[in-house]
Parts: structure tokens; C-alpha cells; sequence
């Protein structure tokens, strides 16, 4: 009985094995982007990232007016919020805009940190704190910094995240020994 023998291309046995892993290494890639790209935490993120960028910007177009370009300023205010708090600042608009051109006062927020403190995705509320620092200018003297930190409430709208509510944040006080 007479034996054949083959004879094996060894350039061909390893093109086959790059090519079988070129495969797997392209289906795993493919896996990976899709289940991040379907990631709800990818999504969640993303969305309180929104979020945070939204409720610094709102909070300080809110503490930043120039008396010298009152409409612009009060426009922007309005623009940045929702709910009863744009009602609020349509309400009084008439009479702050007197008191603005009375004082004659600039002010300049800046924000110093920022925080989503929470967020209901399915709702559409977030909550964010943000500490600023706000410079007040006025028509004589030097101007006069203050920090403090607000804490804000958005609501999502068709246009984006707005604020819906803007107060003080509680300061915390440890009690005596």
C-alpha cells in the first residue's frame, strides 16, 4: 500500500490563521460598539452631562446683568428658565427693570464648580448645585465679589434643559460640644 503524501503550504496555514483572527477581532469590535452604543449608563451620562452644562449656564446668565444692556440680559433670563420661575421673572420684569436702571450695577457671574445632584431621566428633572462667584460693579467705587452656592432645579422642554427653580444651598453647621 503506497502512501500519499501532502505536502502543506506553511504561508497558507498562516493566512488562514490571521484571517480567522482578523474575523474574530472585527466580530468583537462589532460587539463592543454595539453594546455601547445601546448602553443605558452611556445614555445616563451623557444626559447628566447635558444636565450640569445647562444648569451652569442658566445659573449664571441668572446672576450676570448689565444695567447698560438691560433687554439683552432680561431676554437671556427668560430664555434660561421654565415653569414658575420664568413666570416669575416675566411677572416682574416691569419693576426690576426700574430698579436695575436706578442702581445702575453690572454683574458678572462665574462658576466655580458644578454638580448634578439629581436626575430622573423619565421625568425630565434634575436637580444642580453650583457655586459661583458673582462680581457686582457699581456706577461708583470698586467692584465687590461674593461666592456663594445655589441650588437649581431644570426640567426638560423642548428646546433643552431649563431652570425651573433657583434658591440658596442650605450651609451646613456642626453643632456645639
Amino acid at each position: 500500500m503506497a502512501r500519499t503524501r501532502t505536502a502543506r503550504n506553511p504561508l497558507l496555514t498562516a493566512a488562514a490563521a490571521l484571517a480567522l483572527l482578523a474575523a474574530g477581532g472585527a466580530g468583537w469590535g462589532g460587539w463592543s460598539w454595539y453594546t455601547a452604543a445601546h448602553d443605558e449608563s452611556a445614555a445616563y451620562a451623557t444626559t447628566r452631562d447635558e444636565v450640569l452644562a445647562a444648569g451652569e449656564q442658566a445659573v449664571q446668565n441668572l446672576n450676570t446683568l448689565d444695567h447698560r444692556d438691560l433687554r439683552r440680559g432680561l431676554d437671556t433670563w427668560q430664555e434660561s428658565t421654565t415653569g414658575d420661575l420664568r413666570r416669575q421673572l416675566t411677572e416682574g420684569r416691569a419693576g426690576f427693570e426700574r430698579r436695575i436702571r436706578q442702581t445702575r450695577t453690572v454683574t458678572a457671574a462665574e462658576v466655580l464648580s458644578g454638580a448634578v445632584t439629581e436626575l430622573d431621566t423619565r421625568a425630565g428633572r434634575a436637580g444642580v448645585m453650583v457655586a459661583l462667584r458673582v462680581t457686582v460693579t457699581p456706577p461708583e467705587g470698586r467692584p465687590a465679589a461674593k461666592e456663594s452656592r445655589l441650588l437649581g432645579e431644570l426640567t426638560r422642554t423642548p428646546e433643552g434643559w431649563k431652570l425651573s427653580a433657583l434658591g440658596q444651598a442650605p450651609v451646613g453647621t456642626t453643632p456645639a460640644d
